[in-house]
């Protein structure tokens, strides 16, 4: 950027030269603008990297534009190709773009939306890409997604600037129609109109698909970032316990993402949103120029004055009261999105949590309680969704009658001057199509109020999302009391534990479980023993002291309800790990000593085993996943509870048969797990109200 800014600093100074050579004025502008262009550019070095693309083209083009226009006002650009020479004021506009992306760049909302955004642009990452008909080509993943913006911005500038080509043609289409001209009619339908607009339609399908092709791409990056960051570290497990604003984040990372990005129904994203606010710069600015011109024509009503750029200040007038007056009647929608985002989810996780548990609400009769569960649950929806009507009733009827005002004020304007033969009807209609076009761009704010209360929202709970993943991570870094130590004991000193309130419940002065030694740790319910057994495997985040293991130590915790995914019955036994790792026999072998023996032929089934397979089995399944991991500590945190006292001391027989070196640490309540450990540890209430284990003499 500061190199670039040079460049542009140095074709200012050259059209200030070429200005007061020729004594135009009009370079004079171009001067000024392109000055404050290469001050906003040199600034611009600390913007985000996502709003440098767009200040890094507008920049470039500067130059490129405004040395054309110098070439221009030196007589020297080839008389053949006067058609298509760029507007005159092309590179005061395109100079006006950088320093309004300079200025945008600081309002609060802009800096949040492209600090999501930067993370894309900002990657190290990777990619392949193709443009047919070349093979494909490996790149920065970021230097591919900056090459598609780039075209982008490029082809919608395009467009805009045949619109504005096109206005002229209708222009003198309508005074060759009005002057019966015939000649010049199917001149300027065969020869201007049909070529421009083929052109606009190749491009528009260009666009279409390297838009496409942006989009997934940018998409599948940040779902990929922040599936990563949610569950990297066991984020996702303490921002379950810190509970807070991030609610649902299977929705934010599913849907929320994809709004951002692209929007969706009638919303718009990220990206959308800056393509589109170019394109309406690109009018307004564009337009503008016409407009003003055009004023010239008009004199104030009822008087001979004439007002520079009159036509201009009505419809920025104009445009300006409607916007304050939307933006006070729809202010609220923002909130009511996000609330509608948050109850929407909240439906839908109950009903599947309903499917999820639906043998236990069958046996519990409680379909009743569910249904009222649901019913009070979509209440709020519906509530919500009023609220929305009521606000978007009041924005609508203010907004259409906004904008069927808005195409006649035009022509109110122009008729006197038309009927009195001051102006041709191509003159008009030329007016009246610039007025709308300047007069849409301003109303930008207005037309799109209710989308851009959407993205808000959508911005708000990817931003909140952010803020509980940085939260969990800072909580959990900052609980990282585990640590390798050249012992062969697992030893735990100093250890307090709280509860996500801040409530202590366990304290550990000094505690060592010996290799190869089995535990049963017992104490009554709620005294802090599946948290002792989650400090150990690293995952609890409100704990202090210390916890040395064995160095190369690997360590399995299986609990009360073990995690069973989606998938063939295989892949669920070999969790987490993939099936490749494990020889079939291994993992049909360790069904069998799990004792299910009968679910060996059913391995490569798909199906939902979370809820095929009874409690016991889902534990059975826990067991086997132990005997292929074969961990040097095994946790089980009354992993057996839903088995008999038969099978359960089966299990317990054919552990310490097969995982000869594994060391089996045990939560239960049934006394007769003291036969199958060599230490029973119970926790004790202490004066202070904190358990803490002690020892028991086992009889």
């Amino acid at each position: 950027m500061r190199k670039l800014s040079a460049a542009v600093a140095a074709f200012a100074l050259l059209a200030a030269l070429v200005g007061a050579h020729k004594a135009d004025s009009d370079l004079f502008v171009l001067a000024v603008a392109a000055g404050l262009c290469a001050y906003t550019t040199w600034r611009g070095a600390d913007m985000s990297s996502f709003m440098k693309i767009f200040a890094a083209i507008f920049s470039t083009e500067t130059v490129v534009f405004g040395l054309v226009r110098l070439v221009q006002a030196e007589g020297l650009w080839p008389q053949s190709l006067a058609t298509y020479a760029p507007a005159e004021s092309m590179a005061v506009t395109v100079a006006v773009f950088s320093i309004l992306v300079f200025a945008i760049s600081h309002v609060p909302v802009v800096r949040e939306m492209t600090r999501i955004a930067d993370l894309y642009f900002d990657s190290t990452d990777r990619g392949e890409g193709r443009v047919w008909p070349f093979p494909r080509f490996a790149a920065r993943e970021r230097t591919i997604a900056i090459a598609m913006v780039v075209l982008l911005v490029l082809i919608n500038q395009g467009q805009v600037g045949i619109t504005v080509r096109l206005s002229f043609f209708n222009r003198d289409w309508f005074n060759a129609i009005q002057e019966k001209n015939a000649a010049e009619f199917w001149r300027q339908l065969l020869f201007v109109f049909t070529p421009w607009a083929f052109v606009y339609v190749a491009i528009a399908v260009i666009e279409f698909v390297v838009q496409s092709m942006l989009v997934i791409r940018w998409r599948r990056w940040l779902t990929e970032h922040y599936v990563q960051r949610w569950l990297g570290g066991h984020t996702h497990y303490g921002m379950t316990l810190a509970g807070g604003a991030a609610d649902n984040p299977d929705q934010r990372i599913a849907e929320d993402v994809n709004r951002f990005i692209n929007g969706a129904d009638d919303g718009y994203g990220v990206y959308s949103y800056s393509i589109l606010l170019i394109s309406t710069v690109s009018s307004l600015v564009s337009f503008s120029f016409v407009l003003w011109e055009l004023s010239g024509n008009y004199p104030l009503p009822g008087t001979n004055i004439y007002v520079p750029g009159f036509l201009f200040w009505v419809v920025l007038a104009y445009a300006t009261l409607g916007t304050v007056i939307t933006h006070l009647i729809g202010r609220k929608l923002t909130v009511l999105y996000f609330d509608k985002q948050r109850r929407e989810a909240d439906f839908r996780f109950s009903l599947a949590r309903l499917r999820e548990y639906s043998e236990q609400i069958a046996l519990l009769s409680g379909e009743k309680a569910e249904q009222g569960n649901l019913i009070q649950r979509f209440a709020g929806i519906v509530f919500n969704y009023l609220a929305i009507v009521r606000t978007r009733k009041q924005l609508m009827a203010f907004t259409a009658s906004y904008g069927q005002m808005s195409p006649i004020i035009p022509y109110v304007i122009t008729a006197p001057f038309y009927f009195a033969g001051r102006i041709q009807l191509g003159v008009m209609t030329q007016t009246a199509s610039s007025f709308a076009r300047v007069e849409s761009a301003l109303t930008f704010f207005i037309n799109y109020y209710t989308s851009l209360a959407q993205f808000k929202s959508v911005l708000d709970r990817l931003a909140s999302f952010d803020q509980a993943i940085d939260s969990a991570r800072t909580q959990s870094g900052a609980a990282q009391i585990v640590s390798r130590a050249q012992t062969p004991e697992l030893a735990l000193s100093d250890l307090t534990l709280s509860l996500p309130d801040g409530r202590r419940i366990v304290h550990v002065d000094q505690l060592a479980l010996a290799p190869g030694k089995s535990v049963l740790l017992t104490g009554p319910s709620g005294s802090g023993k599946s948290t002792l057994f989650r400090a150990i495997a690293g995952v609890w985040p409100h704990v202090t002291g210390a916890i040395a293991m064995p160095p190369n130590a690997r360590i399995m915790l299986a609990p009360q309800r073990p995690y069973i995914p989606m998938g063939t019955l295989a892949e669920a036994v070999v969790y987490p790990a993939a099936l490749e790792d494990f020889p079939r026999s291994d993992i049909e072998s360790a069904l069998v000593a799990a004792r299910l023996a009968p679910f060996v032929g059913r391995l490569d089934e798909d199906n939902n085993w979370g809820q095929r397979l009874s409690g016991g089995e889902q534990q059975r399944v826990a067991i086997a996943r132990a005997l292929l991991a074969q961990p040097d500590w095994l946790f089980l945190d009354e992993s057996t509870s839903a088995l008999d006292e038969k099978l359960e001391g089966d299990i317990y027989r054919m552990l310490r048969e097969r995982l000869p070196k594994t060391t089996i640490v045990s939560i239960g309540h049934r006394s007769t797990l003291l036969d199958y450990h060599d230490r029973h540890i119970e926790m004790q209430a202490d004066a202070d109200g904190l358990f803490a284990p002690r020892d028991k003499v086992l009889a």
